[in-house]
């Protein structure tokens, strides 16, 4: 099969025939082989019914129903795991990814030997406040901090080679950073196109400001996890020994001024700088413990299971 088309979804019942018809014609005139996969991350509305009915209109569709709401990362994990493409395309439901751009993703993978390439949505119908330069500044702080040369993460129209997809572990929610994850599970040839992005013709965006802060907070999270996420020690360990150290030198000095040098000073308890030291070689100690903690728990740890698939259609 040369392609999986990964649709995560929540709510989109009015777009998924239109997008259904658009990426089959697109398949058809180019003459390739697919499956598009619909997973349905808990929606209220009929979008599971429609998925059904496309199901059976076309065998090509299969889809995948979580029992609530568990989020797009999850949603793509469980989309990720079915895949049986040799390419492996990632869009949103809403219309504003272009399936017409799916035969040059191909292309770039496929003959240009690329591992991933992302999509950039180099002019944009979102709001400039709202959503544009906040993602701009997002960006910004991801290539910086990652390495990652791209000019826009959030872009949901991505093309993987089907062994990217199957070494890497989306989670949480890390779906923004699958550029950078597959980059810490050594693909590295990672490539950015400009695609069309279009307004959203139906419905209302499922995401707020609130995800550019989430987004902040899981960049700071993958790049503790990549640098320090099989050895938490070595990070926790180091800030424990400098913060004790400098604790203990405190103490040193207090103590070689009050036998040798102020014996009838004021008491050490008196000094601030007793309590300086006091704090710093707790804190010091405390770093340690969780040095510790963090390399049991990592030696320790099962995977649990993340979601809860309700259906499924046209697996075998």
């Amino acid at each position: 099969m040369n392609i999986s088309v990964v649709i995560p979804l929540l709510n989109e019942e009015e777009s998924l025939l239109e997008l259904h018809d658009w990426i089959a014609k697109v398949m058809a005139t180019h003459k390739l082989s697919y499956e598009i996969i619909f997973i349905d991350d808990g929606s209220t509305d009929k979008s599971w019914d429609v998925i059904s009915k496309l199901s059976i209109k076309n065998n090509h569709v299969k889809g995948i129903k979580f029992l609530r709401n568990f989020g797009k990362s999850q949603a793509l994990h469980a989309g990720f795991k079915k895949a049986a493409g040799d390419v492996v395309i990632t869009m949103d439901a809403d219309l504003q990814d272009s399936p017409d751009e799916i035969p040059e993703l191909y292309k770039l993978i496929t003959i240009d030997n690329f591992d991933l390439i992302s999509g950039w949505k180099k002019k944009r119908y979102d709001s400039v406040i709202a959503k544009n330069l906040p993602s701009k500044l997002f960006n910004w702080a991801a290539r910086k901090t990652s390495g990652v040369q791209l000019n826009d993460f959030n872009c949901g129209l991505k093309a993987y080679k089907n062994t990217v997809v199957k070494h890497i572990d989306v989670n949480g929610e890390m779906h923004r950073y699958i550029p950078v994850l597959s980059k810490n599970a050594g693909f590295t040839k990672i490539g950015e196109k400009v695609v069309q992005h279009q307004a959203r013709k139906y419905g209302e965006t499922k995401f707020g400001m609130e995800r550019f802060i989430n987004g902040f907070l899981d960049l700071i999270t993958i790049w503790f996890l990549s640098k320090f996420g099989k050895s938490p020690m070595h990070l926790f360990g180091a800030l424990g020994f400098i913060m004790f150290a400098i604790g203990f030198a405190f103490s040193l000095y207090l103590g070689i001024d009050k036998l040798f040098f102020n014996t009838a000073g004021r008491l050490i308890t008196e000094r601030p700088e007793f309590y300086i030291a006091l704090t710093t070689m707790a804190i010091g100690t405390q770093f340690f413990v969780a040095g510790f903690l963090g390399e049991i728990i990592l030696r320790t740890k099962q995977d649990k299971k993340r979601y809860t698939i309700k259906k499924e259609l046209n697996f075998n």
